[in-house]
């Protein structure tokens, strides 16, 4: 089976492309138009599309928000025109639950986004169904990893100089290495949205102050004012063998798969 990433040098797709076999490498598609992603897609002879590219920092889609509709919306859009025949993945992102009014944690039907982000996830997903129903749609937490590009949980708790700050918001946080593992059973999802990581019944604040005991360190984290909610209930994925460590199951991997970091 021939597996083609987009953004194969990104965060996600590096480590997919590592993982998964049949990969392929999808070009970068930042500025093309839809025929030019169709001749991609057509010469790939690709029998499934995982699409990780994206503007996903809120500040510059908030800033930018013509160059992240193209790339957060457009792009999949033209994807999904190009995948007939082929089975589509495209990842969504859990900021489309910024807005909800209710405290969680959030199904699939509950979206409400609350910055341009959000919104424009929220629009891809179903721009993206309307063509192609059989797509996967994967609502993602903030994912870490100890190998990584770009900053993430992991990292900046591992690295901080000074006193980490969080509140008592509720958050899923997801290995990177158990987003790969799981591709396999996402390929074989019936087309639709889902919510996808580690879930947990810890806040942030918890979360870190239970992650820095674990490891020994004598970092401090200091309570702030909760931001809002972002934790997903993922029964659904589950439902078909989509599953995750919780939270702190995926932290404790972690530190076992590099040695006790």
């Amino acid at each position: 089976m021939k597996i083609l990433v987009t953004g194969a040098h990104g965060f996600v797709g590096t480590r997919l492309m590592k993982e998964l076999e049949g990969a392929i490498a999808a070009p970068s598609i930042q500025g093309m138009n839809e025929k030019q992603i169709r001749q991609i897609v057509e010469e790939s002879e690709a029998d499934v599309i995982i699409h990780t590219a994206a503007i996903s920092d809120v500040g510059i889609c908030e800033k930018n928000p013509e160059e992240s509709y193209y790339a957060n919306v457009l792009l999949p859009v033209y994807l999904a025109k190009a995948s007939d025949g082929r089975k589509l993945i495209c990842f969504s992102s859990d900021q489309v639950y910024r807005g909800c009014e209710s405290d969680g944690p959030y199904r699939e039907d509950e979206a409400k986004p609350a910055n341009i982000y959000g919104a424009h996830k929220l629009e891809m997903e179903q721009r993206v169904l309307d063509r192609q129903p059989d797509s996967v749609l994967l609502r993602a937490e903030w994912m870490y990893d100890y190998i990584s590009p770009r900053g993430n949980y992991l990292l900046n708790v591992l690295n901080a100089k000074e006193t980490l700050t969080f509140g008592h918001q509720y958050r899923g946080i997801t290995y990177l290495r158990e987003v790969c593992e799981n591709m396999e059973r996402v390929i074989k999802l019936p087309g639709g949205i889902y919510n996808f990581g580690s879930e947990t019944t810890q806040s942030m604040y918890e979360i870190t102050k239970d992650f820095l005991r674990i490891t020994g360190s004598k970092q401090m984290v200091k309570e702030v004012p909760a931001a809002h909610n972002l934790w997903m209930d993922c029964g659904k994925a589950a439902e078909y063998g989509v599953v995750f460590s919780d939270v702190i199951g995926g932290l404790k991997r972690c530190l076992v798969d590099y040695g006790g970091i």
